[in-house]
This record gives structure tokens, sequence and C-alpha cells, in this order.
């Protein structure tokens, strides 16, 4: 889903792969993930220039990943930079230690964010990170 991808920010591309993850998977996979995380994150991305792009991980209906706001409303809205994402969707920044440094901020229910860790491992096994 190339539509995901967006000039300027990296965190796109990890976005696109783990859309094709979710997009492999069989529907009693794609329910048995939808079931476990059960939530809607709405991901705020800010790039090196200032701009912010958004996309949306949608774990509670569809199993899919969109570009723009949740809706409906996101279960959490996780707020960080694309260098930051980048290196939590490779495992080189723990998602705990970049909220407690004030790299991620979230808004709405902050322990469906630690569930977005997970996901990203999905990524980052089925489809090289």
């Amino acid at each position: 889903m190339s539509d995901l991808k967006v000039e300027g920010f990296k965190s796109s591309e990890i976005l696109a792969a783990l859309s094709e993850v979710f997009q492999g998977y069989s529907e009693a996979e794609k329910k048995t993930q939808i079931k476990k995380t059960n939530g809607i994150f709405e991901l705020r991305v800010k790039n090196a220039a200032g701009e912010e792009g958004v996309w949306t991980i949608d774990m509670k209906n569809t199993g899919t990943i969109t570009k723009g706001p949740a809706s409906p409303k996101p279960n959490v809205t996780i707020l960080f930079s694309d260098d930051t994402f980048t290196s939590l969707a490779q495992g080189k920044l723990d998602g705990q230690k970049a909220f407690l440094t004030g790299k991620l901020k979230t808004k709405g229910n902050m322990m469906l964010a630690t569930k977005l860790d997970s996901l990203l491992k999905l990524a980052k096994g089925k489809a090289k990170l």
C-alpha cells in the first residue's frame, strides 16, 4: 500500500511494511491480533522539517493501517518524531524509555500505547526493517 508512504517520513516506510504484514494475515490470524490488541492508535509523527504526518492503526475493527486521522475516535494518540518512531520500530529504543524521556507523548489510553511495541515487533519479524 504505497499510499501510506509520505516523502520525508522514514516512519511511513515502516507503516507500509506493517500494513503488508497485516494484509498477509489469514482471517483467523487477523482476528487473533485484533482480539489481542483491541484498540485504535493514531500516530502523529513530526519529521526533521517540522511537518506532521498522521496515520491510524485500527486493531479494533479492521486490522488495517490508513493515512490520516482516526475515524472513529482513537483509543490512544501517540506523538513522536520520525527518528523516535524509526528507533522504536527497529528495536533500538524502548517505548517506556522514550515516554519517560519525553520523546514519546500519549493522549488517551496510555496502557494501550504499550501494545504498539508488540505490533512493531511483528513488522520487524516479518518485514525486514
